[in-house]
């Protein structure tokens, strides 16, 4: 193993991050190479930079007029230039910052600052790197965003451990998570858990009770014994519609919650700052009493993990969010935005609630986020999916051939009625044929 990994493993032996890395995560380091030498340069070189591959003329990179024309906000630095492996540091401060503004919470205990990445998936997945080796379970609840197959099973060859997200009272199933987390952890006592809330696909965020309920169950098992790794994915974070519900990250209730638990929050602008093509994200970490040394080190190795992938994310979406993000306006468009998806909520549960459903169509809780979904019994959520498709022209989302999946965050407030119309007259159909 490289010198530089045994360092880092030193640093972490005596916490929950330590003893939950994988054995590629245990390997990885950041090398003092080429990146370095080019960070110690900019620092020390006031003479000549002859280190980094890229072109100068008068102390800015070279940048074509037909570039330039197109960002006109950013200097040649910002628009062409490479961003720091970790991200722009600038905006990991601002967004560390807006972490703990968002999650009063986090103000009590440490935290590492934010490595950018470029997007959620990726997020995810240089977690798993770090995390996750071929066989172990991952938990999730059994409604879950499909592309955590991909990530867990197919590139890391792990397998999902899943529980039903809802419990029979219609809450988030506390008890069925930390019965999933205990048999994923039995022979190994360590466990990944993975939550998300406002929930895709549900569109559904615990009540605060609710939250301090999650953390009970997790703090027993890690009472028994157990490392977790309890990774948030935060994608929605923030778009919630109604008084009670969790307005902090799970991330921040979990932060401090015990020294097994190593909490992991995977959250960026995609959503939260309406830009899905940025493809920027951020990693957060946190553990009751671990040290800024720890801390240092697991960024040191999610470094590496980036470093041996992509090496650093586009510089170009760092700034020109970290510019929007200290416009005097940000916020004030930001809440604009939020109070026209929550219209269209509204009216999509104005109109659930007043019709209602037929047969084997059964709408579940939600609050938050982007979606809701619908329960099929009787038939496939599969050939509605296909029949609202192919005989109305409206596209949803089928998931496991039993749930339909609704964004009505995509849809405008005056057509909302309509499209739940057809919903309901298609499933209507279905219940009453024979082709299901």
């Amino acid at each position: 193993m490289n010198a530089l990994a045994d360092d880092l493993n030193r640093v972490l032996a005596d916490t929950c991050a330590g003893r939950l890395l994988s054995d590629s995560g245990a390997r990885m380091y950041f090398p003092k190479g080429i990146l370095a030498q080019s960070a110690e340069a900019n620092e020390k070189a006031h003479r000549f930079n002859a280190t980094i591959g890229m072109a100068f003329s008068k102390g800015q990179p070279l940048i074509l007029d037909a570039v330039r024309s197109q960002l006109p906000s950013l200097s040649p630095r910002e628009a062409v230039a490479y961003a720091p492996t970790a991200g722009v540091n600038t905006l990991r401060e601002a967004w560390r910052a807006e972490l703990v503004r968002k999650n009063p919470s986090l103000s009590a205990g440490r935290f590492s600052l934010p490595v950018v990445v470029p997007g959620l998936t990726a997020g995810i997945s240089y977690l798993a790197d770090l995390f996750v080796a071929a066989g172990d379970p991952v938990v999730v609840a059994d409604m879950f965003w499909p592309n955590y197959r991909l990530i867990m099973e197919e590139r890391k060859g792990a397998r999902l451990s899943s529980y039903a997200f809802f419990g029979d009272d219609g809450r988030f199933n506390a008890t069925g998570m930390e019965q999933a987390a205990r048999q994923a952890a039995a022979g190994r006592n360590k466990a990944v858990v993975v939550l998300n809330f406002p929930n895709n696909p549900t569109g559904y965020t615990p009540s605060v009770e609710e939250a301090q309920d999650i953390k009970a169950a997790l703090v027993r098992v890690a009472e028994s014994g157990v490392d977790l790794l309890v990774v948030a994915d935060d994608a929605y974070f923030g778009l919630q519609y109604e008084d009670g519900s969790l307005r902090e990250s799970i991330f921040a209730v979990l932060a401090q919650a015990h020294p097994r638990i190593l909490a992991a929050k995977v959250d960026g602008p995609t959503k939260e700052d309406y830009v899905w093509g940025f493809r920027g994200g951020f990693v957060t970490l946190a553990s009751a009493g671990m040290t800024d040394a720890a801390y240092n080190a697991l960024v040191k190795k999610l470094m590496g993990v980036i470093r041996s992938s992509i090496s650093n994310s586009a510089a170009p979406t760092q700034h020109i969010l970290l510019k929007a993000m200290a416009d005097p306006s940000f916020g004030r468009q930001k809440a604009e935005f939020h109070t026209l998806l929550e219209s269209r909520y509204r009216a999509t549960k104005a109109y659930i609630s007043g019709h209602p459903e037929p047969e084997g169509l059964k709408a579940l809780p939600f609050n938050s986020g982007y979606f809701m979904c619908f329960r099929c019994d009787g038939y496939s959520a599969e050939v509605l999916r296909q029949k609202l498709l192919e005989d109305k022209g409206i596209g949803t989302i089928s998931i496991a051939e039993r749930w339909l999946r609704v964004a009505f965050s995509s849809v405008e407030e005056e057509d909302i009625p309509a499209l739940y119309s057809e919903i309901y007259a298609a499933a209507a159909e279905l219940a009453g044929s024979d082709k299901r």
